[in-house]
C-alpha cells in the first residue's frame, strides 16, 4: 500500500493503539512525530523507535495548545488516538471532556492553521448507546449512556465542524475493544490483557455482571491497517465508519478460551457487579468500511495467542 505523506503525527503515540500506528508508518520511510503525555502511554512502547531517524518523540498534552503548536510543523496527516479512556471518566468527568473535547478541538485548529492535508480521529462504539438495532451501523442514533461517550462524540461533533465549515479531509474511525500487545494490563486497560495478567499470575479473571454481555472484539494490527486505509483514501472524506471486526464473542467465552489456550482450566473466574454504562451487547456491522477494501485478517483465536505471548514475554522480562 502507498503512503503519499511525508510527516505524520499520532497524538497518545505511545500508547497501546498509537505505538503500533507508529511502528507502521515508520516502515513507510515517513516523519513520525509522536506525541504523549505519558499518563497512559509508556516508555516501553517506543523504545523499539528510539533510533529510527524518522522518529520524533514530543512530551506535551493535547490539550495544552501553546506546547502542542510547535508539533505540527511540516504535519500534513494527523492520526489522533490520545484519549481519556472510559474506565477513567466515571472519577473524573471534567477532565474526560477536557481530554476528549477540547483536546480534539485544539488538535483540529492547530491541523487547520498548518494545512494538513488529512486528520484521521479515532472515536468510540459508546457513542451509540444502548442498541436500537442490530448490527449497529453508522446511522444508528448516537444516545451515549456514559460520560466517556458523550465526552467522544463531543470530539466527533467538533471534527464535524471543521469539515463542513473549512472544507477539512477528516475521517472518524469507531473503535471497538481493541485488544493485542501493548495492551495495558492493568486495572484501567482492556479485558482481554488484564484476564491475561491474571492467568498467567494464577488469578482468577473478574467479571463484571454474569459474562453474558457481549463483545466485537478486533485485533491492534487490524485497527492500525483501517487507519492507514482510511488515511489514503479517496472516498473517506467526511465520513465515518466501524472499525470492528465483526467477531461476536461473551466475556464468559473469552474466560473460557483464555484459560483453555493458557492451561489454567483449574482457574474458575469470579463475578463481581455490572459496571455502571456498560453495555450489554455490541454486534456491529463494519461493511462500510469493508467497502474499501478494509480486510480484517486477524481471527480471535489467533489475536488471543499473540497477546498472551507478549503478555508472557513482558512478565519473563524479554521484552522491556
Amino acid at each position: 500500500m502507498e503512503f503519499p505523506y511525508k510527516r505524520a503525527l499520532v497524538t497518545g503515540g505511545a500508547g497501546f493503539i498509537g505505538s503500533h500506528i507508529v511502528e507502521e508508518l515508520l516502515t513507510f520511510g515517513v516523519k513520525v512525530v509522536c506525541v504523549d503525555n505519558f499518563l497512559a502511554g509508556k516508555v516501553e512502547n517506543i523504545n523499539p523507535f528510539l533510533k529510527n531517524k524518522n522518529f520524533i518523540m514530543k512530551r506535551v498534552d493535547i490539550t495544552d495548545y501553546n506546547k502542542l503548536k510547535p508539533c505540527f510543523k511540516d504535519v500534513d496527516v494527523v492520526f489522533h488516538n490520545a484519549a481519556s479512556k472510559k474506565t477513567v471518566c466515571m472519577k473524573d468527568p471534567r477532565l474526560d471532556l477536557k481530554i476528549n473535547g477540547g483536546g480534539t478541538f485544539n488538535l483540529l485548529e492547530l491541523s487547520r492553521a498548518s494545512d494538513v492535508k488529512k486528520f484521521v480521529h479515532a472515536s468510540t462504539g459508546s457513542v451509540y448507546g444502548e442498541p436500537q438495532y442490530s448490527p449497529q451501523d453508522e446511522n444508528h442514533p448516537l444516545k451515549p449512556v456514559s460520560y466517556y461517550g458523550v465526552s467522544k462524540l463531543a470530539g466527533e461533533r467538533y471534527i464535524d465542524v471543521f469539515h463542513h465549515l473549512y472544507g477539512m479531509n477528516t475521517t472518524i474511525l469507531r473503535y471497538f475493544h481493541v485488544y493485542g500487545p501493548r495492551q495495558d494490563s492493568s486495572d484501567y486497560g482492556g479485558v482481554v490483557s488484564i484476564f491475561v495478567k491474571r492467568l498467567l499470575n494464577d488469578q482468577p479473571p473478574i467479571i463484571h455482571g454474569d459474562g453474558t454481555q457481549q463483545r466485537s472484539f478486533t485485533y491492534v494490527k487490524d485497527v492500525v491497517k483501517a487507519n492507514i486505509l482510511v488515511s489514503n483514501h479517496k472516498k473517506t472524506n467526511g465520513e465515518v465508519y466501524n472499525c470492528a471486526s465483526g467477531a461476536k464473542i461473551t466475556i464468559q467465552q473469552l474466560a473460557d478460551l483464555l484459560r483453555k489456550h493458557m492451561n489454567r482450566e483449574n482457574i474458575k473466574e469470579t463475578y463481581d457487579d455490572w459496571a455502571p454504562g456498560d453495555i450489554k451487547v455490541f454486534d456491529v456491522s463494519s461493511q462500510k468500511l469493508q467497502a474499501l477494501g478494509m480486510k480484517f485478517e486477524t481471527s480471535f483465536d489467533d489475536g488471543l495467542k499473540e497477546t498472551i505471548k507478549s503478555e508472557d514475554d513482558i512478565r519473563k522480562g524479554y521484552i522491556s
